[in-house]
């Protein structure tokens, strides 16, 4: 591989670098460490001469003796090469083959005994193979064959048949021969147990699965697929029914095992149907595994999702209606100081308000809250039948009531005349809050207000019945929800706590 020009430079630079290996490989580019020693070593051996010797001497592997002890073995042991090798441990294969022809090479190979069997043996071999009531390997033994080349002499002599080919309804004429007439009576009987098991399959499927009768089995899952196994495997042999479902030996065994082992989520399917009801049915699989974990139980999300869909536990929400907003314009407007940026770094900062209409059979009732952007809790709220004046500076009143002296947070709100009356501006003004308003038509730009509402509305109010509640009743029921809200209800952008909580955990009043 390296010339001797190449060698005597390297060994040269090495003893000029002060012997630094490192230095001599990152400047030639070659050799490795342990060769440029080796090279070393051989130049202080030849000191007499000066030089590096001009090629390797390649030491054999296997002295003499080794190679004479494995030919031996060899020829004394039956002649086999993997025997030889398993029991010395060396060489390979090649290797000692290579030795016993040089050593003996005519003595290496076995005279090989070949057996001729005569054209009337092969075929009363087929005779028995198509007519008998045994496996095919005694067939093969009592004939002194193998199974292999038993069925080698079946094809040469009827050709290979096709299982599914039926025969022509036009042919009458039957051949003479006995051998063939078996042929043909074995060929039948095997059409007849496939044609049976595929119409045994197609009615499980229709029967066990309540699929369409015509589905293609092959298409099936594994596991319905072995639900049909269990169910025809006392009819049909086990290998056909693999075969014909296209399902793997370990596949079905695993679904089998899996099938057949007890329910290990049991208890915990009723703990969550308990805890989806005990929510009002609004709580998704987040939340409800939020509350698993604190009761102690570490699962995942998609183990309680799989659950909740096997127990058909939906949470109740209202289609999203096309999108739609007031576009009048009255008086100036401040400017959108948010910029649809609702995040705040501290209590306080950004206020969001709006009003929401509940329609129920025994009239409206309307909501002004003021949400907080630090963590969504609801700083204030009202809630009446008319929407006036009083709704929302009453609820700005209860607000800034809870101010320090020093915090004069952003407060916006969308263009609607509640905000642009004198008593709001005169409230704003007075307790040194800022104003900040959407653009014209725009509801996005105030969507986390807009997203409170929704939440509150597929919680607590859609996809129920509120025939027969009062005014008063519903506006009782709605003041507890947001009590709850602000409590109780955990989030999972503040990290399964609930608003509350969450501001309890920071070191904030509440």
């Amino acid at each position: 591989m390296y010339s001797h020009e190449m060698r005597r430079r390297a060994v040269e630079l090495y003893l000029e670098l002060g012997k630094r290996p490192a230095a001599v490989v990152h400047i030639l580019g070659y050799p490795s460490r342990r060769m440029l020693s080796r090279w070393y070593d051989e130049y202080l051996e030849e000191l007499r001469t000066g030089i590096l010797h001009d090629r390797y001497r390649k030491v054999p592997c296997y002295s003499q003796d080794k190679q004479q002890i494995a030919v031996n073995h060899y020829l004394e042991h039956g002649r086999n090469l993997a025997r030889t090798i398993r029991a010395l441990g060396y060489p390979n294969r090649g290797t000692l083959r290579m030795w016993c022809d040089a050593a003996h090479p005519v003595e290496r190979r076995p005279k090989a005994h070949v057996i001729q069997f005569s054209p009337e043996q092969k075929k009363d071999a087929v005779v028995a193979l198509c007519s008998r009531r045994c496996g095919a390997s005694e067939v093969a033994e009592a004939h002194g064959v193998t199974r292999a080349a038993l069925y080698k002499w079946k094809h040469e002599l009827l050709g290979k048949e096709d299982v599914y080919a039926m025969p022509d309804k036009d042919s009458k004429d039957l051949p003479d021969d006995r051998d063939q007439l078996l042929a043909e009576v074995e060929t039948l009987k095997r059409q007849i147990r496939r044609l049976k098991l595929e119409k045994d399959i197609l009615e499980g499927t229709a029967a066990l699965l309540k699929k369409d009768p015509g589905v293609d089995p092959a298409r099936l899952t594994n596991r319905e697929k072995a639900t049909l196994v269990d169910a025809l495997k006392t009819q049909h042999p086990l290998g056909d029914l693999l075969q014909s479902l296209s399902l793997g030996k370990s596949s079905y065994y695993y679904q089998h095992c899996a099938m057949s082992a007890p329910d290990k989520y049991e208890h915990l399917r009723a703990r969550i149907v308990e805890l989806f009801h005990a929510t009002g049915n609004c709580y998704g699989y987040r939340r409800i595994r939020v509350l698993l974990i604190r009761e102690g139980r570490r699962i995942s999300e998609r183990v309680v999702r799989t659950i909740m869909a096997a127990a058909g536990l939906i949470a109740l929400v209202k289609r999203k209606r096309k999108y739609s907003s007031y576009q009048g314009e009255i008086s100036p407007a401040p400017e959108n100081l948010l910029q649809r940026d609702f995040t705040a770094e501290h209590p306080n900062l950004k206020w969001l308000t709006d009003i929401s209409e509940f329609h129920i059979p025994a009239g409206k009732v309307f909501l002004s809250p003021i949400l907080d952007c630090f963590d969504g809790i609801l700083v204030s709220w009202t809630i009446s039948t008319r929407p006036d004046s009083e709704l929302v500076n009453c609820m700005l009143d209860r607000a800034t009531a809870r101010l320090k002296v020093d915090e004069t947070p952003i407060l916006h709100s969308d263009r609607g005349g509640h905000y642009r009356w004198p008593g709001w501006l005169e409230r704003i003004e007075n307790r040194g809050l800022i104003r900040s308003m959407s653009q014209k038509g725009c509801s996005p730009d105030n969507a986390a207000c807009e997203g409170l509402f929704g939440r509150i509305k597929n919680e607590m109010f859609y996809n129920r019945s509120w025939q027969g509640v009062s005014l008063e009743e519903f506006m009782d029921r709605l003041d507890r929800y947001l009590h709850w809200y602000n409590d109780d209800r955990i989030k999972m952008s503040l990290g399964g706590l609930s608003p509350v909580e969450y501001r309890r955990t920071l070191g904030y009043e509440v």
